[in-house]
């Protein structure tokens, strides 16, 4: 028999502006629920948090508690103003948690509660807000984005304590490698409805992509309009959300080739296999090494990165990745060796911050100075359209930015510096307060940006998905190259604390391999025939899907001509099930190729 719920919402309700954000909710948490709360920027996750919490009132429904339930949240942005130091923020109020259970949390954390709050960072005011909300030993936890701004080590410390913990939590997080270890079932905000389902994060995509699909079968019996908006979620949700196999297959060749050049030893530098390397590089550092008071913060590193590398550098707090990427991108100088970057390399940085969106603006003003259009990397479109790329009702052009969420800030200012003229592409964190179809999309413009990309980040299935080498800082000063994601570099750290060391040092962990050439697949040959030419079907469906999405962003098509916008969402829908069926055969004949 399932246990009683130690929280109830039925009926729940909440407006918003002149309408309601959602209506109807039933929710209910047992003891035990380990939940995630799954929902796209704006949708209100953080404000149902709230409303579990009690923080807020509902305009409708009914709350109902077991007797003695203690409940705590974890903020995104806590609120640290008018407190001396991070041990009094700790202590404040009439449910503050003993002093000694906070100092032993925050041991375990490494993080000095006697810290001045006024100019501690961001990680260690979420430390210390970690040790505020798990010493309360609560009954039910909510935590809102509590990856943000924790490193590795930190991260990994939090994930064993709450797969130890006996009461019930409720997570939104974007780092899915988080989710899928933790969870047991999954919480849906959508479109002001919540569904549940009991499954962790691992099994939401398939679920959310079968829920799609009933819902665009049901579409085909309404009207045009409701067809229109299905389409448009069909292509701003379902289709980001299927996995671009031909993109996963490039990055693995990708990394099996910079494996290839990396030496046996596994030292930092390249060797040149042909002077075409040379030409395509775009920094080279050649045995930096920086210090900081006596600290060695960068030793003896070389590097050449090449023109389309995707860079990831991992690492915990203070141990160097900031001052590596300075280095890189010739913002600090070596003290001893030397960094030559390419004289028309030309870079972005986009580090989310929010701060430079004034509330005052309106979203067109922050795309396209006030216009209709906006120059995207010397193409021209139209904001509206541009918009819709980055998963927006082109509805809001005229909205206040003061009026979106903070994912929602955090998108429009990836859309904004990802339209500037660029070869390289610095971003730091870029991850924090995205949700996860604008993870995906940030995935897809990395994979199709031509230029070079240096990431800083500590979302491990981010970098997984999306880099080529992985920079690895140990705080020693000593920066492992590996080629791949930061799922290689954790296997060559393990392996480096094997009691048994292989007699050859390893320089990388091995990327995914590269599929093996056809004439090694034992085909029929029509299998044979499919296996050659699916490839080259795929680009050209690609390519037509591109062109007439690209006709498709025209605002006045509907009006002006609805045959033709009907048959390019017909053709357009054509092609995707053809991609899709095409893939999935091509994927069939590779499994029967690898054996």
């Amino acid at each position: 028999m399932a246990a009683a719920p130690i929280l109830s919402w039925e009926g729940l309700g909440l407006q918003q502006g002149s309408g309601w954000l959602f209506r109807e909710l039933d929710l209910h948490i047992a003891p035990r629920d380990r939940l995630a709360l799954i929902g796209r920027n704006g949708a209100g996750k953080t404000t149902l948090l709230r409303l579990i919490a009690g923080q807020i009132e509902a305009d409708r429904g009914k709350r109902s508690i077991q007797p003695g339930t203690k409940i705590v949240m974890l903020e995104q942005d806590p609120f640290f103003t008018g407190f001396e130091t991070l041990m009094d923020f700790a202590l404040a109020g009439k449910d503050a948690p003993p002093r000694h259970e906070v100092e032993s949390i925050a041991g375990q954390l490494g993080i000095d509660m006697e810290r001045k709050a006024a100019s501690a960072s961001g990680g260690e005011r979420r430390r210390a807000a970690l040790a505020r909300a798990l010493a309360s030993e609560p009954d039910l936890l909510l935590l809102d984005e509590p990856t943000n701004h924790l490193d590795l080590a930190a991260i990994d410390w939090l994930e064993s304590w709450l797969s130890r913990y006996s009461g019930a939590f409720v997570v939104i997080s974007h780092d899915r490698t988080f989710l899928e270890r933790l969870t047991r079932a999954t919480l849906w905000l959508d479109r002001g409805s919540l569904r549940r389902k009991e499954i962790g994060f691992g099994g939401y995509e398939a679920w959310m992509e079968a829920v799609y699909a009933e819902e665009a079968r049901a579409a085909d019996k309404l009207d045009a309009k409701l067809k229109i908006e299905a389409h448009w979620l069909e292509r701003g949700v379902t289709a980001r959300r299927k996995r671009n196999q031909g993109r996963l297959e490039k990055l693995w060749e990708m990394r099996a080739q910079r494996a290839a050049m990396l030496n046996p030893q596994g030292a930092a530098k390249l060797k040149l296999v042909a002077d075409e390397v040379k030409t395509k590089s775009v920094i080279v550092a050649d045995r930096v090494s920086k210090k900081f008071a006596e600290r060695t913060i960068i030793r003896d590193f070389s590097l050449r990165i090449q023109r389309g590398d995707r860079i990831g550098v991992v690492g915990a707090n203070g141990s160097g990745k900031t001052t590596l990427l300075k280095l890189l991108t010739g913002e600090l100088a070596a003290d001893t060796g030397t960094v030559t970057l390419a004289k028309t390399l030309h870079g972005v940085m986009i580090d989310q911050q929010r701060s430079l969106l004034s509330p005052e603006k309106r979203v067109r003003d922050v795309l396209a100075e006030g216009g209709d259009w906006i120059d995207v990397r010397g193409v021209r479109k139209h904001i509206q359209g541009y918009l819709k790329d980055f998963l927006f009702d082109p509805g809001l052009v005229d909205a206040k930015v003061g009026t979106l969420s903070g994912g929602e800030r955090s998108r429009l200012l990836l859309a904004r510096e990802f339209a500037r003229k660029s070869n390289l592409l610095v971003l730091d964190e870029p991850t924090n307060d995205l949700d996860l179809e604008t993870l995906d999309l940030l995935q897809e413009v990395i994979a199709d940006y031509d230029g070079t990309v240096l990431i800083v980040s500590h979302d491990r299935d981010f970098l997984d998905r999306t880099v080529t080498i992985t920079l690895g800082l140990d705080g020693s000063g000593k920066v492992d190259v590996i080629a791949g994601g930061y799922a290689d570099w954790e296997k060559q750290r393990k392996g480096r604390v094997s009691p048994v060391r292989a007699p050859k040092a390893t320089a990388e962990a091995p990327p995914p391999p590269p599929l093996p050439p056809p004439k090694k697949a034992k085909l029929s040959y029509k299998d044979q025939r499919d296996y050659d030419l699916l490839p080259g079907r795929i680009e050209e469906l690609l390519a037509a899907i591109a062109r007439d999405e690209a006709a498709l962003h025209d605002p006045d098509l509907y009006t002006r001509d609805p045959a033709k916008f009907a048959a390019l969402t017909k053709a357009i829908d054509a092609a995707r099930a053809e991609k899709d069926a095409a893939e999935e055969r091509w994927l069939e004949l590779a499994e029967l190729v690898e054996g």
